[in-house]
């Protein structure tokens, strides 16, 4: 278990048999590793050691990849602005560019 040295899988797995047996039972560390006839000092040594293993996050995560929403299907709007002229609006359109677009058409005075 020092660093440096391999991992003997076949401890690990014992030990987690182990440890997973007494969290499912109502013992006592001292009284589980008696029952069981487990040196307590090797137990809270593999618990640790399990538990820090098993916290250290992985490098990689999943990751999801989404596609971008696709504009709705529609048909394309004309607005007929005041002063006549004619403003053509594709379908999917960004509202928020819409209303920018608007608000400067509403400054500016007729030509």
């Amino acid at each position: 278990m020092a660093h440096g040295r391999p991992r003997d899988l076949r401890k690990e797995q014992y030990w987690r048999y182990w440890i997973e047996r007494w969290q499912q039972s109502d013992l006592g560390i001292r009284a589980f590793c008696e029952r069981y006839q487990l040196p307590e000092p090797r137990f809270h040594v593999w618990r640790r050691q399990l538990r820090r293993r098993d916290a250290v996050a992985p490098a990689f995560v999943p990751v999801q990849v989404v596609s971008q929403p696709q504009p709705r299907a529609g048909s394309s709007l004309e607005l007929l602005l005041a002063d006549g002229r004619c403003l053509r609006i594709p379908p999917g359109f960004d509202p928020v560019t819409l209303r920018q677009l608007l608000a400067v058409l509403e400054e500016q005075p007729s030509c």
